[in-house]
């Protein structure tokens, strides 16, 4: 007889190409963050037809299902995230997005497929099973503020022991699992900076303030924090992405806008990044003449793994996959709002490798062409089932 965790594979295996249908429906008709409507709906009926406990309109548009196991035991929490990014999908493939300008670059509905396949297999054996499974289905991980935080605001993870979370990774190859204890993700917060200047004509700038000069001094002078105020051993970056002003060639504008991103993982230099961005902000701009505004917003903070689920993650992914395919992963700039259930609970968050160059799926994550091998469902659905029936 089979052991039941082969068992439980095989049967998710069986209803792969399910899993593949909803995933590629899914990437048919996509949608944004704090816009999903059908998504959650879709997600809903697929969790009630398994039979689990189901609340919808959680946080948000977030979708939770509850499967009682049979038997005494630990509730694990399993999370999916649903939305997708505003980005037009240059693939030439038959589930090419519907949708135009709106496209899953970043492989939640990979996330998500896989999550409902792990809720169907465990739903068939739950009088087997020893405790229960919380199926986490988050809305907006894309966009500030995210839906995880009103999610667990509004009870997702009540009574929780543990959590765990994928996220397929499209610059691994395909069989490869990747794991990292502590922080292993950085906390992402922006920037928007407005300079006043003094508009003129550009034959007579001793008559203006030029605001596109300021600005320019302003975005070398930001890039002397990470380089001189920020203990060298301990990570960070401060990107300017954007400078706007101005129209015409001939004209010195009233004000420039500079946006940009902050990436940290302690508090303590996250703290000192913003006050320095305050304080050099006024000071150059101050210097010049000119006044600004500054608009700075904390998002997600760092994703900060638990030791022990993590040690969990990689035996079950070496038994998995092989140890020669289970990596240690280095910290990653990236943000990701699973680092809030993370402060709540005991848990782990780890990456499935979904590149296979043979099917074009090498494109980078937030790319036009992104995509991935969807075998990478089966990887995260073995690793969730094996989580839980450990647990």
């Amino acid at each position: 007889m089979m052991k039941r965790t082969e068992r439980l594979f095989a049967r998710l295996e069986e209803i792969y190409p399910d899993l593949v249908q909803f995933r590629r429906d899914l990437h048919m008709y996509p949608e944004l963050s704090f816009q999903e409507v059908n998504t959650p709906r879709k997600i809903a009926d697929t969790l009630r037809a398994l039979g689990l406990e189901v609340k919808t309109g959680v946080g948000g548009n977030g979708v939770v299902g509850l499967l009682r196991g049979g038997k005494p035991g630990k509730t694990v929490a399993l999370r999916a995230d649903f939305d997708a990014l505003p980005i037009q999908d240059e693939k030439e493939v038959a589930y090419k997005s519907r949708i135009p300008g709106v496209m899953h670059a970043c492989g939640h509905d990979v996330h998500t497929a896989a999550l409902l396949g792990v809720a169907r297999v465990l739903g068939e054996v739950k009088e087997e099973l020893e405790g229960n499974v919380v199926f986490i289905h988050q809305f907006a991980e894309e966009k500030l503020p995210g839906g995880a935080m009103s999610m667990i605001e509004d009870g997702c993870l009540d009574g929780v022991d543990v959590i765990y979370g994928a996220h397929v990774w499209s610059t691994d190859p395909i069989g490869t699992v990747g794991v990292g204890e502590g922080p292993l993700m950085a906390a992402s917060d922006f920037f928007e900076i407005e300079i006043f200047g003094k508009g003129g004509h550009g034959a007579y700038p001793h008559l203006a303030v030029d605001p596109l000069v300021v600005g320019s001094q302003l975005v070398l002078n930001l890039q002397q924090i990470v380089s001189r105020r920020v203990n060298p051993l301990k990570p960070a970056v401060v990107t300017v992405g954007s400078i706007h002003g101005g129209q015409a060639a001939n004209v010195i504008p009233h004000s420039v806008t500079i946006t940009g991103t902050v990436r940290s993982f302690d508090e303590d230099v996250r703290d000192l990044i913003e006050e320095s961005i305050r304080q050099i902000t006024l000071s150059t701009c101050e210097g010049a003449g000119a006044t600004s505004r500054l608009e700075y917003t904390r998002g997600y903070p760092a994703l900060v793994n638990h030791a022990k689920e993590t040690k969990k993650i990689e035996e079950l992914a070496k038994t998995l996959v092989g140890e020669e395919n289970v990596k240690r992963m280095e910290p990653v700039m990236g943000g990701e709002d699973f680092s809030y259930y993370l402060q709540k609970v005991p848990g782990t968050f780890f990456f499935v490798g979904g590149q296979n160059q043979e099917i074009g799926a090498s494109y980078p994550h937030h790319h036009p062409k992104f995509d991935v091998d969807e075998r990478s469902m089966l990887t995260i659905g073995k690793l969730f089932i094996s989580a839980v029936l450990q647990s």
